[in-house]
């Protein structure tokens, strides 16, 4: 049986009168991730899934515009880290102590270091590198708090920053220059020691998740 099918109509809509929506109101496994959890930091294998090939990797902060970008490096690069190591033939993402860095950063945003906090981020082409990219504001706050028997309990439900509330996300012009970045305007290399406990993220926090 023939199906014909009309030709869509053409209108013109001008995409700044429209916000697009966040991506940490939507599913987010499969995007890459950041976090911040008690002096430590990693990223998600989807991360890791993405540059394959990358063993090792340097922290870039940019704190006027509180964004953080992750760039491939070398071994013998002296702000170099391991950020995923292979675990039976699959490589996952490792847990980097940096207690330092944890909480120059915690406090430039004014963070509580008993919470957990997780950034979803882009891998974006910057200066004809491949990197990732992460807005430090777009935060979720996993928060923590002591049951009656003692333990530390995080919560599983992220809470998104008050000014999120009345918006679906961010207008469309916005949305384009968050993705731009030059790593020679503002950007610091920061040194995170790799003092990891040999540990993959999925085990090592009862908040976290590899692939979340």
């Amino acid at each position: 049986m023939d199906r014909t099918y009309e030709e869509p109509e053409s209108i013109r809509i001008n995409p700044d009168e429209f916000e697009v929506i966040r991506i940490e109101f939507l599913a987010q496994t499969r995007e890459p991730s950041f976090t911040f959890s008690d002096g430590r930091i990693s990223v998600n294998t989807a991360c890791i899934r993405r540059l394959p090939d990358v063993d090792y990797v340097q922290l870039l902060i940019n704190a006027q515009e509180k964004k953080l970008a992750i760039r491939p490096a070398q071994e013998d690069d002296i702000f170099s880290f391991q950020w995923a190591s292979a675990r039976k033939e699959k490589r996952m993402p490792r847990l980097v102590t940096g207690r330092i860095v944890f909480m120059k950063i915690f406090d430039l945003m004014g963070w509580n270091p008993d919470y957990r906090y997780k950034i979803v981020g882009k891998l974006v082409r910057a200066n004809n590198e491949l990197m990732f990219l992460f807005n430090l504001n777009d935060r979720q706050i996993f928060e923590r708090s002591i049951e009656e028997d003692g333990k530390r309990k995080t919560s599983r439900k992220p809470v998104f920053p008050a000014e999120w509330k009345d918006h679906f996300g961010i207008p469309f012009s916005e949305h384009k220059k968050a993705l731009q970045v030059n790593l020679f305007d503002g950007y610091t290399v920061f040194s995170v020691k790799d003092r990891t406990a040999g540990k993959s993220s999925n085990t090592a926090d009862e908040g976290g998740d590899a692939d979340e």
